[in-house]
């Protein structure tokens, strides 16, 4: 059983085929992770998954009536633009006082509501981004690089709350990111792109994969270890933050 699932994905943009015969399905609940070079069609996957692209050949196949949750790798934010956190959220159409703190609150920015759009910090904007994204109460989360420009504190954070959202909502999350070894480690499964499917599975089994060391070298390996260990020590009451 599959909430998404991709035959045979072809996409071409002019000339330029930037996927070929892309396969893959998303089942409920699990966190997938996308990870790839650049110009690897990162993007351009994600585009066809909600609809946005329509590609040269192959299906992309939704459940009937699923809620797709997307956050987008960044949004240019007119400066001068007055707009509050609160009434972005609300845009086009308008949403109670109590979704909205619910929704800010399961993002991690309970407090942000007040705040001009234009002045929230980087890591701030991703997750009243990721906010909005919630309002739908999604099966799917699609979020694309969306730890872009935060430094690896606020990347690891972001993944856990992730992790959070997974295990209250028990929706579906499906990530692209480059955060390499962050990413191994929050992933149940991970898919390695360049054009096409190169390699996927357990992040263990990917990192050791030689399609995978062949696009990223084989330094991931440790970083996954030394992360993993930190993780489990983050959720062990004898070793506090």
């Amino acid at each position: 059983m599959s909430l998404l699932s991709v035959e045979g994905l072809d996409v071409r943009l002019g000339r330029r085929r930037i996927l070929h015969d892309v396969s893959l399905a998303i089942r409920p609940g699990e966190i997938v992770t996308v990870v790839g070079p650049n110009g690897s069609g990162k993007s351009t996957l994600v585009r066809a998954l909600i609809g946005a692209l329509r590609p040269s050949a192959g299906r992309v196949r939704r459940d009937a009536g699923l809620r797709i949750g997307y956050v987008p790798q960044k949004l240019a934010v007119d400066a001068t633009l007055p707009m509050t956190a609160r009434r972005f959220l609300g845009l086009p159409r308008g949403i109670g006082n109590a979704a909205a703190a619910e929704a800010l609150a399961a993002a991690g920015v309970p407090s942000v509501g007040d705040m001009q759009v234009a002045d929230l910090s980087g890591g701030q904007l991703q997750r009243v981004l990721l906010a909005r994204a919630l309002l739908s109460e999604p099966q799917l989360l699609i979020l694309d690089e969306p730890t872009q420009g935060l430094d690896q504190p606020g990347a690891a954070a972001f993944y856990r709350q992730i992790e959070e959202i997974r295990s209250r909502s028990g929706c579906a999350v499906l990530m692209v990111s480059h955060d390499l070894h962050v990413v191994m480690a929050a992933s149940d499964r991970v898919i390695c792109l360049n054009g096409h499917v190169c390699c996927q599975g357990h992040p263990e089994q990917v990192a050791s994969a030689p399609e995978y060391r062949a696009l990223f070298g084989s330094g991931t390996q440790g970083a996954l270890a030394l992360y993993r260990h930190e993780h489990a020590h983050s959720h062990d009451p004898a070793h506090p933050h």
